[in-house]
C-alpha cells in the first residue's frame, strides 16, 4: 500500500463485526484496502484511519478471527487463496446475512421441485428456510444440509457417495460427480467462496468444484447464494462465470464491475429491498 493514500468510498467487507457503525465501517475499509494492496502496514493504516496504531492491531486481530485478514509481523494481507476459513468460523460469519439470503432463495422455489444443494454455510441457510416446503425431491453432496431436510417427511433427499470432509461435512469425489450427472433437477443452488471482480466464480477445492460444476451443467435454474464478502474474495480454483448462473442473492449491490458481467449475462439480482 502507498504511504499516501486518500480516502475512497467504502468497499464491501464483513459484517457484524461491531455494534459501533464507526468502527463497523472502518473494518470494512480496512479489509477492502488490504485486499486491494496485498498488504498494508500498521503505520500506514493508523494514518490513514487517524487512529492509534494499538487500535490498528486491534482491528486486524479482530478481522483475523473472523477469517477476513492474515495477521503478518507490522500489518495485514489478504486471507490465503489456498486456504478457506475454518468452517465453525464460517458458520458464525454473516449469519444474519446468509439467513436472509437462505429465505430469499426458498421464496424462489415452488413446492415438489426438484434441486441440487451443494457444500456451504450459506446453502445449508437456504435449507433451514426450505424444510416448511412440501414434496421436493433434494439431491445434496452436504451432510449437513440432508440433516436438516430430514425434519420434514415430505421431502426426498438423496445423498451423493464419495468422500465425507469430515471439516463441514461435505461430499467430494469423482464418484460424487458421477452420481450428481445421474440427474436433470429444475434448481441447482451452490455457494461460492469468492467471486472476483471481472466475474470469475472461484473456490478452494477442486474436487468441490467438480461437484459444483457439475450442479451447474445439469441444472435447468441455477442459484448462487453469495454474501457480500465474497465479493473481491480469491481463492486460486475457478469454477466459472457469473453469467453462467441464472440468478445471485445476496445482501449487498455487488460491485459495478460485477453487476455489468451480470448484466451481459442477464443474470437476475436479488437483494433485499428489490
Amino acid at each position: 500500500m502507498s504511504e499516501s493514500l486518500s480516502r475512497k468510498g467504502a468497499p464491501e467487507g464483513e459484517c457484524g463485526v461491531s455494534r459501533h457503525s464507526g468502527v463497523r465501517r472502518r473494518h470494512e475499509e480496512m479489509t477492502g484496502l488490504v485486499r486491494e494492496s496485498g498488504f498494508a502496514t500498521i503505520q500506514v493504516l493508523a494514518e490513514y484511519f487517524g487512529v492509534t496504531p494499538q487500535t490498528v492491531r486491534r482491528d486486524i486481530n479482530h478481522l483475523a478471527d473472523q477469517g477476513m485478514l492474515q495477521r503478518f509481523h507490522g500489518g495485514a494481507g489478504p486471507v490465503s487463496t489456498t486456504e478457506n476459513v475454518d468452517y465453525s468460523n464460517r458458520r458464525i460469519l454473516c449469519r444474519a446475512e446468509k439467513g436472509a439470503i437462505g429465505a430469499m432463495v426458498a421464496d424462489h422455489i415452488p413446492n415438489r421441485s426438484s434441486l441440487f444443494i451443494n457444500i456451504g454455510t450459506t446453502t445449508e441457510e437456504v435449507a433451514r428456510s426450505l424444510v416448511g416446503h412440501s414434496g421436493l425431491r433434494v439431491i445434496t453432496n452436504n451432510l449437513n444440509v440432508a440433516t436438516i431436510l430430514s425434519k420434514n417427511e415430505s421431502i426426498e433427499i438423496l445423498v451423493a457417495g464419495g468422500m465425507i470432509r469430515h471439516r463441514d461435512r461435505g461430499i467430494v469425489g469423482e464418484s460424487t460427480v458421477d452420481f450428481i450427472r445421474q440427474f436433470k433437477v429444475d434448481f441447482g443452488i451452490i455457494g461460492i467462496s469468492g467471486i472476483d471482480n471481472d466475474g470469475t466464480l472461484l473456490d478452494f477445492d477442486y474436487r468441490e468444484v467438480r461437484a459444483a460444476r457439475a450442479i451447474m451443467e445439469n441444472s435447468r435454474n441455477t442459484f448462487l447464494a453469495a454474501d457480500h464478502t465474497k465479493f473481491g474474495r480469491n481463492a486460486m480454483v475457478r469454477l466459472g462465470e457469473i453469467h453462467e448462473v441464472d440468478s445471485l442473492f445476496t445482501d449487498k449491490t455487488p460491485p459495478s464491475s460485477v453487476v455489468d458481467a451480470m448484466d451481459r449475462g442477464e443474470v437476475q439480482l436479488v437483494v433485499p429491498g428489490i
